[in-house]
């Protein structure tokens, strides 16, 4: 079975193997270098000895009359001042006259096979097997007045000797190492600890996923996002972002820019108002674009690291609005039929108390013909009962306000367009009807009918609603269709037109706008039912068009 070691665990082991390995080829560098120091070292020392004691007046003199007892003693009396391993007094014919360790091989042959230079008149320094060992040896010849060999002096330490030497200084620096290692282990673990705990106590794997999971997030979020540093560069940004933005890119080469390069500076980006405090859901301007926008601060053991703005275009919420608000008007047409049925209920009701029977039934008669005429032609003339709904809706809430919707009878639709869903094509109809009636009701009554065209053809279908109302005042005749155009004071008012726009210029139809004398406004829309074009056409018409 495989043991999973944490991250912690194997930083420290790595750690721990990589300075043992480097000390120890350290220590094995050093022991070498310590070794061939010393062997220098020694090797200078003992032929400076040699040297000097082959230039001592007293002993040239004893060696040359080769006076043993003399010799001996002069040497005994250097021997006991030097740290030498040994020293040998050799004559000319190279043997012993003096020999500091064994006093027993004097009149023996020096051994070790380096004597021959020396009796040349040089110095030597070798390593070389003698009659104690092999020792590290220097050798300097004697010399008479006049110039003349007479004998060799010989200085030297055991290899043993100077490789105790050796092991003394290593085991010192060993014990040094050791020493750094340990104190190495513990920052080592702590360095470890310090390194899990800057990364939240998450392994390297679980890091990567979690990188991969927010750039996943951060795609999926509809909302642009922007994430920067107490710099205000850019960290990360995504693709809602860019889209809103305008920018084509690539999130990779956007990644440390300044923040101002990218977005034009606004109040929003104050300095001291992002040190301040956090911002939610404020509006401002997005190079050109209106957004909503909220910013948070990024803060990391009470440090700040930089910020988080997220931001979504203010439209798309002011339509989602719009929608809301179109069924919040569904609603209340629904409660407009209720209240209507409730009263003709009660009529109904106090007619039959009263035993007035015949009257009752006259009633019932007229009441189910007049619902039931338009009931009968829109479930005949649309196929949609969403649709079907929508406009027995707009005609009882009409109806209620003292307003007529009148249907062509040509109207029709027998399928739904294949460029708009359901959903466009009511808030469509809903807000043409919306407008008309509103207009209708800031004229001056009597209030004459709004005639409604409804046609779905093969080729394209055609939307007409022309009103006797109010009228569009001039100053908003040529952004009628833009954002919050209205000339109403209160309501959901601005938007719906708007939105008309929309959904017709994505399914590339036309809109025309026309005065429909002697008063009012007509507003016809043919939107294709074959591939989109480009986009839609809005013009506005002076002559009089009224569909009937």
């Amino acid at each position: 079975m495989r043991i999973k070691m944490s991250f912690q665990i194997k930083l420290f082991l790595y750690l721990t193997v990589f300075f043992l390995l480097l000390f120890s080829l350290l220590g094995f560098y050093y022991y070498l270098d310590v070794d061939r120091q010393l062997y220098e070292e020694m090797g200078t020392r003992a032929r400076i000895q040699a040297e000097e004691i082959a230039v001592i007046p007293n002993l040239r003199q004893e060696i040359k009359a080769h006076n043993i007892p003399a010799i001996t003693q002069l040497m005994n009396n250097i021997n006991r001042h030097s740290d030498a391993s040994f020293i040998v007094i050799g004559d000319r014919n190279a043997r012993h006259l003096y020999h500091s360790r064994y006093s027993e091989r004097v009149g023996k042959e020096l051994v070790g096979g380096d004597n021959s230079e020396v009796l040349l008149g040089k110095s030597t320094t070798t390593v070389r097997l003698g009659g104690i060992g092999i020792s590290l040896r220097s050798k300097a010849p004697v010399l008479d007045d006049d110039g003349a060999v007479i004998g060799i002096v010989s200085v030297g330490y055991l290899t043993s000797h100077i490789d105790n030497v050796t092991s003394g200084k290593v085991i010192n620096i060993l014990l040094t190492i050791i020493v750094v290692l340990i104190a190495l282990f513990i920052l080592c673990w702590f360095f470890s600890r310090g390194i899990k705990k800057q990364m939240f106590s998450l392994e390297p794997r679980e890091i990567g996923l979690l990188v991969r999971q927010q750039k996943a997030l951060m795609e999926s979020i509809y909302e642009g996002v922007i994430a920067v540093d107490d710099q205000l560069r850019i960290a990360v940004i995504n693709q809602a972002a860019k889209s809103l933005l305008g920018i084509t890119a690539p999130s990779a080469t956007l990644r440390g820019q300044p923040l101002a390069e990218v977005i034009r500076p606004v109040p929003f980006f104050d300095p001291a108002l992002m040190l301040s405090a956090d911002t939610h859901d404020e509006i401002c301007l997005f190079n050109q674009l209106t957004v909503i926008a909220s910013r948070v601060r990024i803060l990391l053991e009470d440090e700040l690291q930089g910020w988080v703005i997220s931001f979504r275009d203010r439209n798309e919420i002011d339509r989602l609005s719009i929608q809301l608000s179109q069924v919040q008007r569904y609603a209340d047409n629904l409660r407009i039929m209720r209240h209507e049925q409730l009263n003709w209920t009660a009529t109904l009701a106090g007619l039959l108390h009263m035993g007035r029977y015949s009257e009752a039934i006259r009633y019932i008669e007229v009441q189910a013909e007049s619902a039931q005429e338009v009931l009968d032609f829109v479930s005949a003339r649309f196929c949609s009962p969403m649709l079907c709904g929508l406009l027995l809706g707009k005609y009882a809430r009409a109806q209620e306000k003292g307003v007529v919707l009148a249907f062509d009878p040509a109207c029709r639709i027998g399928r739904l367009p294949q460029r708009l869903t359901e959903t466009e094509l009511m808030s469509i109809i809903g807000n043409l009807l919306d407008n008309a009636i509103e207009a209708t009701l800031l004229s001056e009554p009597p209030w004459a009918e709004i005639a409604v065209y409804i046609s779905g053809g093969e080729r394209e279908l055609v939307i007409e609603v022309a009103d006797q109302g109010c009228g569009i005042a001039p100053g908003l005749r040529d952004h009628l269709f833009s954002f919050g155009a209205t000339s109403k004071q209160h309501g959901d008012h601005g938007l719906g037109l708007h939105l008309v726009a929309n959904y017709v210029g994505k399914a590339g139809g036309n809109i025309e706008v026309a005065e429909n004398l002697p008063r009012g406004t007509i507003f016809s829309l043919f939107i294709p039912d074959n591939e989109p074009d480009s986009g839609s056409v809005i013009t506005h018409r002076e002559d009089n068009i009224y569909a009937t």
